[in-house]
């Protein structure tokens, strides 16, 4: 038996190589037998619930298939079984689980990783990704019972349905959306041929707002690009901007939970400044209060703007799953992390880049200014953070060894500024005096290094990105 091992929120692997419909069919298995659990165990939050569960699937090679393979596997362990009737966003399936009562949900996507994996991502009751006990528990679960199939010549009962119209509605909810339908906006959504296609056409029909979808094509090989929100995956969709400009363009990953954002022209923006933006609309054109999580390696802007307007700052490790159980007690506000995923009380906990993207709008609609002119307003309030990452090819089991020696040999200092801190929450973080920051750090799904630097100036982030690819030779 190939050996399965959970990442962040689920199981992700190469398709054919160990994201096999074998392999599927054991993972189902395994969390079908641990939900079943869950509620025998009579706990209290999930006790009452029925046994039912949402299966979702993105664009991906397979993704259909593999999913009713799932589907067959719960529904001959005695499960109600809501299989999408076409890809779908992750957030809807997120929804659907909460909203009607699910056990869980799983979501066949690998989210924004290249296209050559897929994946098993598991959500709880509460609609938001499954903690890492959960998925440790499904774990030791696999192979314990064969995968169930119908017995005899039995039908297997699995409904079909199209699960995006009440997360729609949900989002819609969220916002003034009176005052998007009415602002006149010119948005552009690049949906780096993820299933995120379309839904900002659909979310804005019979508003004043003019829509164009960029990058929207089904394309199981995501036209030669990571679906990920990151700048150097825009070019495509900068080169069309640049010929017909827009007031902003949104950004989706593959399965459109997580968000990013150019200009109206093409201009990439980073994740750290939507997420910044994000929480000045919250804040300054809402009147939000309340406690903000974010999560290691996200822009210290966020705690000088928490600083400057007294809300209380969490900071967790990296991973929304870190910030989903605080955005469900009472006095939370927002949550995020560095890749663009957000997410927003009295939603469900789960990063959502659709509720995200109404926001931007939102704001845009209320301000009546760029978001550039906007986003120059808090540089100059609180001085100027710059961010760029560098994801290094790096071997799994050289990483422990290499954390230990990055946590035990500091630099003095970084560029021209004394190191104030080393932070070792989760991979190592180098602070200086002047909040500059160099962070190294493994991928929780991939055999990646991922480096991260925020500084005043572009410059000094490349600067600090070199310093930190010298570290991984010495």
């Amino acid at each position: 038996m190939t050996p399965i091992k959970f990442g962040t929120d689920g199981w992700r692997a190469v398709i054919a190589e160990d994201f096999t419909f074998a392999n599927v069919a054991r993972v189902a298995q395994a969390t079908a037998d641990f939900w079943k659990a869950e509620i025998g165990n009579r706990k209290s939050e999930i006790f009452g619930r029925n046994l039912k569960v949402i299966i979702g699937y993105d664009r991906r090679f397979l993704s259909p298939q593999f999913a009713q393979t799932t589907a067959q596997v719960f529904a001959a362990n005695g499960y109600e079984v809501i299989l999408t009737s076409e890809p779908t966003p992750t957030p809807c399936v997120s929804y659907a689980v909460k909203n009607l009562g699910a056990v869980g949900g799983v979501m066949i996507t690998a989210s924004h990783n290249p296209p050559q994996f897929n994946g098993f991502k598991l959500k709880s009751h509460f609609g938001g990704s499954s903690s890492a006990e959960d998925c440790q528990a499904v774990e030791k679960l696999l192979d314990v019972a064969p995968p169930a199939a119908p017995i005899g010549n039995g039908k297997l009962e699995i409904e079909n349905a199209d699960l995006r119209p009440a997360h729609f509605a949900a989002i819609k909810r969220l916002v003034d959306f009176k005052l998007i339908a009415k602002s006149k906006l010119r948005v552009a959504h690049d949906a780096l041929f993820g299933v995120g296609a379309g839904v900002f056409e659909t979310l804005l029909a019979k508003t004043n707002c003019t829509v164009t979808t960029l990058n929207g094509a089904q394309d199981i090989l995501f036209g030669g690009i990571c679906p990920e929100p990151l700048p150097k995956n825009y070019v495509l969709g900068s080169a069309q901007l640049r010929k017909n400009p827009h007031d902003v363009c949104l950004v989706t990953d593959g399965d459109a939970d997580r968000i990013g954002m150019m200009d109206g022209r093409g201009t990439p923006m980073t994740n750290q400044q939507v997420i910044a933006l994000l929480l000045h609309h919250l804040v300054r054109n809402r009147g939000g209060r309340g406690v903000v999580t974010k999560t290691f390696n996200t822009t210290a802007l966020v705690d000088k703007m928490c600083a400057a307007w007294n809300l209380p700052l969490t900071e967790v490790g990296i991973g929304f799953r870190f910030i989903a159980p605080e955005l469900m007690k009472p006095g939370a506000l927002f949550g995020a992390e560095e890749s663009g995923s957000v997410g927003f009380a009295n939603h469900i906990p789960e990063r959502d880049g659709l509720a995200a993207g109404l926001f931007i709008l939102e704001m845009l609609a209320m301000e009546q200014k760029s978001v550039n002119q906007i986003y120059a307003r808090l540089e100059k309030e609180f001085g100027p953070h710059r961010y760029a990452r560098f994801d290094a090819h790096y071997p799994l089991e050289q990483r422990a060894a290499l954390m230990e020696k990055l946590k035990n040999n500091p630099p003095a200092k970084l560029l021209r500024s004394p190191l104030a801190k080393v932070e070792t929450r989760d991979g190592v973080k180098y602070v200086a005096a002047d909040s500059s920051w160099l962070m190294l750090r493994g991928s929780g799904t991939e055999p990646v290094l991922r480096i991260y630097a925020e500084a005043k100036s572009d410059a000094d982030v490349q600067k600090l990105l070199k310093l930190g690819v010298a570290r991984l030779a010495h």
